[in-house]
C-alpha cells in the first residue's frame, strides 16, 4: 500500500489543512534552519482489562496533531497541536522560527528515500473482532488459570492496541510515511498454598494484528507460563547476598543489556560526554565475543519501525563486535553534530515530542556454547531467567536489577529457587567479564517499553544465556 496517498487522504482529506499550504508554511519557518521537519500523526488506541473475571476498565482514544521542528545548531524550537488547521500550523511556525532569528543554517540533506519492504501490516487491529469477544477472550484467560491450577486466588489479563499513522514533511520537499499496527496481551496470577501467597506474570505482542491472540494455543501458553512462574516462587528460598558468578538467561534477561549499555550507547549522551562509552568508538569496551546489535527491521517486532520519526530508513546497527565499540545510535540532529550518518534511532512517543536517539530491537548475538555448559561451568552463583524492574545511571553505569525468577547454582547442578535477588553492577565493567556466551539468542515476547526523558516508545531486547562474573548479588542471606 502506498502510505504516503494513504496517510494523504488521513491529514488532508477534511480541508482544514492543505497540503501545498502546510509544505508552503514548513519551507518558510525553516528558512534558516539545519534541519527539522513536520512530523503529522494519528493514533487510535484501546485497551480492555478483566480483574477476577470481571471487566475492570475498558479505554478508547483516538487523538491527532502535528509536531514542527526547527534546528539550529545544538539548539531546536518545537511546537505541536491537537488539531490539523492551517492556523494551528502557522501559529507553531512563528513560534519555531525564533530559534533561527539571527542564524544562518545550512541545510541537511534530506534521508534517503526508504524502500517499501514492509516490515508489518499496515492494518488497523482495533477493528474486526468485536468488542465482546475481546471481553469474552479475558473471560476465557481467567477460567482457564483457574481450572489449570486450583491454588489459583487471583487472576488479571489485558488486551491492548494501537494504530498509528505517521507522516513527515521536510523543508526541501522530501515526504515519508508509514502505518504502525501493535498489540499486546498481558496474564498476571496469584497462587496460594499453606498460607503463602505468590504471584507471576507473562505476555506477548508485536506489530501485528489481535487475530492471533484469539488463537487458543497463543493465549493459553502465556497463562501457562504465568503459572510456572508463580509456582515457581512457591518453593523459593531467600536470595544470597554477595559477589558471585551469575548467569543471565536467554531472551527478557537482554532488558538488561537494554538499559545498562543499550542507553549508554545513544547518540545524544556520547555528544554531550555524559555516557561512560562517550569517546570510545574502537575501544575494547566488552568481552572478545560479544556482538551487540540494534535492528529496527526485523519482522514484526514490537520495537520495529519502517522509518523513523523524523523519515530516515530503519536499520540494522553494529554497536559493538567482538568486544569493540563500534558506534552510536543516532538521530539527524546528533549525526549531523557529531559528523556521522544518522543510523534511523530517531524515535518520539507522539507529535507532543521532539525526536531524539532511542533504541529498537537491542540484542546480542550468539556465541559458541550450549546453555546446559554454561550453567555447568558455574561453581557457585544465581541463574536468573527473568528481571522485573530495574535502574541505571547512563553517566557512571551503575545498575541494578530486581530478578523475577531466579535460582542457585552450585557445583554446575541447579538448586532452588530464590526470591529477592538483585543484581548490582557497573554496565561497562560487566560487559568486560562476560566469559560464555551461548548459543540460544531469543528476543522477548514483545513486551518492552522503553523510557527516556519522559517519553516512552514500544521496544524489543533479547540476548543468548551469558556467564559473568564479579557481580554483587543484593539478597536476605549471606553467600
Amino acid at each position: 500500500m502506498d502510505h504516503l496517498q494513504t496517510t494523504d487522504d488521513i491529514f488532508f482529506r477534511s480541508g482544514a489543512l492543505d497540503r501545498d499550504s502546510a509544505e508552503a508554511i514548513v519551507r518558510n519557518a525553516l528558512v534558516d534552519a539545519d534541519d527539522g521537519e513536520l512530523f503529522l500523526e494519528m493514533r487510535h488506541s484501546e485497551m480492555l482489562m478483566i480483574d477476577d473475571g470481571r471487566l475492570k476498565s475498558a479505554s478508547y482514544d483516538q487523538s491527532s496533531g502535528f509536531g514542527l521542528r526547527a534546528i539550529a545548531g545544538e539548539a531546536h524550537g518545537y511546537a505541536h497541536a491537537g488539531e490539523l488547521t492551517e492556523a494551528a500550523l502557522q501559529r507553531a511556525a512563528d513560534s519555531v522560527s525564533a530559534v533561527t532569528r539571527g542564524y544562518s543554517g545550512v541545510a541537511a540533506q534530506p534521508p534517503v528515500s526508504a524502500s517499501n519492504m514492509p516490515l508489518y501490516t499496515d492494518g488497523n487491529p482495533l477493528v474486526g473482532i468485536a468488542f465482546e469477544d475481546k471481553v469474552g477472550l479475558l473471560q476465557e484467560i481467567d477460567a482457564f488459570a483457574r481450572a489449570a491450577d486450583p491454588r489459583v486466588v487471583q487472576v488479571s489479563a489485558s488486551v491492548s492496541g494501537s494504530w498509528q499513522a505517521v507522516q513527515i514533511i521536510r523543508a526541501d520537499g522530501h515526504r515519508a510515511a508509514d502505518i504502525r499496527p501493535l498489540v499486546r496481551l498481558n496474564v498476571s496470577v496469584v497462587v496460594s498454598q499453606d498460607g503463602r501467597m505468590e504471584s507471576g506474570s507473562s505476555g506477548a505482542g508485536g506489530r501485528v494484528m489481535f487475530d492471533a491472540y484469539m488463537q487458543p494455543e497463543i493465549w493459553q501458553a502465556q497463562v501457562r507460563e504465568a503459572l510456572r512462574i508463580a509456582t515457581v516462587n512457591l518453593g523459593s528460598v531467600p536470595a544470597p547476598a554477595g559477589e558471585m558468578e551469575i548467569v543471565l538467561g536467554s531472551g527478557w534477561p537482554g532488558v538488561m543489556l537494554h538499559e545498562a549499555v543499550g542507553h549508554g550507547l545513544e547518540g545524544d549522551f556520547n555528544r554531550k560526554g555524559t555516557s561512560a562509552f562517550s569517546g570510545r568508538v574502537g575501544e575494547q569496551v566488552a568481552s572478545k565475543g560479544v556482538t551487540v546489535v540494534d535492528d529496527g527491521t526485523m519482522q514484526d517486532r514490537r520495537g520495529s519501525i519502517t522509518i523513523d520519526d523524523e523519515g530516515t530508513q530503519s536499520r540494522r546497527n553494529v554497536l559493538i563486535e567482538d568486544g569493540v565499540l563500534c558506534g552510536y545510535m543516532q538521530d539527524r540532529q546528533n549525526a549531523r553534530l557529531m559528523g556521522v550518518d544518522p543510523t534511523g534511532n530517531g524515535r518520539r512517543q507522539s507529535y507532543e515530542h521532539a525526536p531524539m536517539p532511542r533504541m529498537t530491537n537491542t540484542f546480542m548475538e550468539n556465541g559458541e556454547h550450549d546453555p546446559q555448559e554454561i550453567v555447568a561451568a558455574m561453581k557457585k552463583g544465581i541463574y536468573a531467567v527473568n528481571f522485573g524492574g530495574g535502574q541505571v545511571d547512563i553517566t557512571s553505569g551503575k545498575f541494578v536489577f530486581a530478578a523475577s525468577e531466579a535460582y542457585l547454582v552450585e557445583n554446575g547442578k541447579i538448586g532452588a529457587p530464590v526470591k529477592g535477588a538483585t543484581l548490582i553492577g557497573n554496565g561497562p565493567d560487566a560487559m568486560t567479564k562476560i566469559s560464555m556466551i551461548g548459543n540460544d539468542m531469543a528476543l522477548d515476547s514483545g513486551v518492552g517499553t522503553c523510557g527516556k526523558a519522559g517519553q516512552s516508545v514500544p521496544a524489543g531486547v533479547g540476548q543468548p544465556t551469558v556467564k559473568m562474573g564479579g557481580i554483587t548479588v543484593g539478597g536476605t542471606e549471606a553467600a
